[in-house]
């Protein structure tokens, strides 16, 4: 299959839907991005890459950053799962209410609560931002991918609501380290700035069953396999199951207008489209995945 060709196409099919939605206005930094922008890469599982638009130019990956940051811990053993759950949420990410009927227990690792304890987690193994550019450094080839340090002081400035949730938490003792360690850490983590190649290439271990671009192994498949289901049933928060009847891949998305999805031996993907819908996924970087799934066939079901 002609990759190259294939995403000049989907580029050409989704024009119309770029531009649409709002950008993340909430953090200051992103509420400045153009939202016109649109790039997406493959990247194959042989090490190919292939991009259209605005495929290299960086992006801060937000939320994307939480599937990285999952498999980190995960790689250390799987104690995280005694302190968050694998169900889809069914509400906003960063909903309070729910961890207040759960006693603290967040519902999965990729909503803002979920993602704060699996960095509280990392931590105990050293700083889990520095760890996590560590490893998309090698895995994307890049050493210059860093914190956009704008980006970052702007979170920081506005995260009250996280703060919250990381103190509710602490409050039911589901935090191993002080509120304001694990919250600057999570925010460097959500600010680093990649580009949808950088992304996709970091994602190729999802794709390989748990193999690292430099053929060691980060994961056993078994792991693998499970961040790629709650990825398909919770990577994109309570539109996960509209997520799954459009493209039928494990995805996660980031309010910074990234998506990043996996077909399983083949590839992984990754598409950036500033506009947001209601639920903070990006309109363009939906319509742009179920446009691949349908021209290719490649899905999971």
């Amino acid at each position: 299959m002609d990759l190259a060709a294939l995403l000049d196409r989907i580029a050409d099919d989704v024009a119309p839907e770029v531009g649409r939605g709002a950008v993340a206005d909430y953090i200051p930094a992103l509420a400045r991005v153009e939202p016109w922008r649109f790039g997406m890469a493959v990247a194959e599982v042989d090490g190919a890459v292939h991009g259209v638009g605005d495929w290299e130019r960086p992006f801060s990956v937000q939320s994307m950053s939480k599937v990285f940051t999952l498999a980190l811990a995960l790689s250390r053993g799987d104690s995280v799962w005694a302190r968050v759950g694998r169900e889809p949420s069914g509400g906003p990410f960063n909903s309070l209410v729910q961890l207040e009927h759960e006693n603290g227990i967040p519902r999965n690792p990729f909503i803002n609560a979920g993602a704060l304890v699996v960095t509280d987690e990392l931590a105990r193994h050293g700083d889990a931002a520095d760890a996590l550019l560590a490893f998309l450094r090698q895995e994307s080839g890049r050493a210059e991918i860093a914190v956009d340090a704008e980006v970052a002081a702007s979170e920081a400035a506005h995260a009250d609501r996280n703060r919250a949730l990381a103190h509710f938490m602490a409050s039911y003792g589901n935090m191993r380290h002080p509120v304001p360690s694990v919250l600057d850490q999570y925010v460097r983590q959500c600010s680093i700035a990649m580009s949808c190649g950088d992304v996709a290439r970091s994602a190729l271990f999802l794709a390989r069953h748990g193999l690292r671009n430099d053929g060691s192994r980060l994961l056993g498949l078994s792991a693998a396999k499970r961040i790629n289901a709650i990825m398909l049933t919770c990577g994109t928060y309570d539109a996960a199951g509209e997520f799954a009847y459009r493209v039928g891949l494990p995805g996660k998305s980031g309010v910074g207008g990234g998506i990043v999805a996996i077909v399983p031996g083949r590839c992984a993907v990754c598409v950036w489209s500033p506009g947001l819908d209601a639920r903070g996924n990006s309109v363009a970087g939906v319509a742009a995945l179920d446009r691949f799934t349908t021209l290719t066939g490649w899905s999971v079901f």
